[in-house]
């Protein structure tokens, strides 16, 4: 078996997408899950494909946007399965559009769906993490954040760069505490990248051949894997980092 079986991980937007590749990743090496999400069905789905492999996995409804949500599901990881040593804070809701065409509450959603769930949530996790002797947090961001062309990508890049530097805050605050945090930029076959390539055919066509490794990332072979490599010990140096898992095809820098 592996260093990681027996560890914890608590997924948000774990019904579907890059949260179910990294839920079946874990379940793989022996990880017991929390599965979160909004669609209760839809985490009851991995629940049972993430079982399968030998693990707990227990599934929750889950608005990330509700302070209350969050609390109960950190809560259920704590009282049923033991604690959380990993937080993958992977849902969100994205604002695309020009400035002009973004409401207030597109805006706000994605804010409080993206930076504020991943801060609420790390505070919830950082003192069960802290008891444990350490975790691994992983945060969400997107190349959209340093695209060339902004225009379209502004309300979403925004939020992406947000969370980017809590990470890099995390990192600094809690590192001492053997609690290592990463940010994570994929290109993943996720359902809102299928929508946004069904419906920007042209754009979508460019963007592929900016990618290196000529083929967007599969859910749980590349981004899940890469994920559980990274809760290592072979990496356990690293932390405050943005990882891109792109096919090469953003510059960090």
């Amino acid at each position: 078996m592996t260093e990681l079986k027996g560890k914890i991980a608590l997924i948000t937007g774990a019904g579907q997408g890059i949260g179910q590749g990294t839920a079946l990743a874990m379940a793989g090496e022996g990880i017991d899950l929390l599965l979160a999400g909004r669609t209760l069905e839809k985490v009851q789905d991995t629940a049972r494909m993430a079982s399968e492999k030998g693990v707990r996995a227990i599934p929750v409804a889950c608005n990330v946007k509700d302070p209350d949500d969050l609390a109960k599901a950190v809560q259920t990881a704590v009282a049923e399965l033991g604690g959380v040593d990993i937080l993958v804070n992977n849902a969100q809701e994205v604002p695309l559009g020009l400035l002009d065409d973004v409401s207030d509450e597109a805006f706000a959603a994605g804010f409080e769906s993206g930076p504020l769930a991943s801060f609420r949530l790390m505070k919830l996790c950082h003192p069960h993490m802290a008891k444990r002797g350490g975790g691994t947090i992983f945060n969400f961001a997107s190349s959209a954040g340093i695209r060339w062309d902004m225009a379209t990508y502004g309300c979403y890049g925004a939020i992406k760069q947000a969370t980017r530097a809590l990470t890099r805050a995390a990192a600094a605050e809690w590192g001492r505490e053997n609690i290592r945090v990463l940010t994570i930029a994929p290109h993943a076959e996720s359902p809102g990248l299928k929508w946004w390539i069904e419906n920007n055919p042209e754009e979508a066509e460019a963007f592929f051949r900016t990618i290196p490794l000529g083929r967007i990332g599969r859910l749980e072979e590349d981004i899940g894997r890469a994920l559980v490599a990274l809760c290592r010990q072979d990496l356990g140096y690293l932390t405050g980092a943005t990882v891109p898992l792109d096919g090469g095809q953003a510059n960090f820098d």
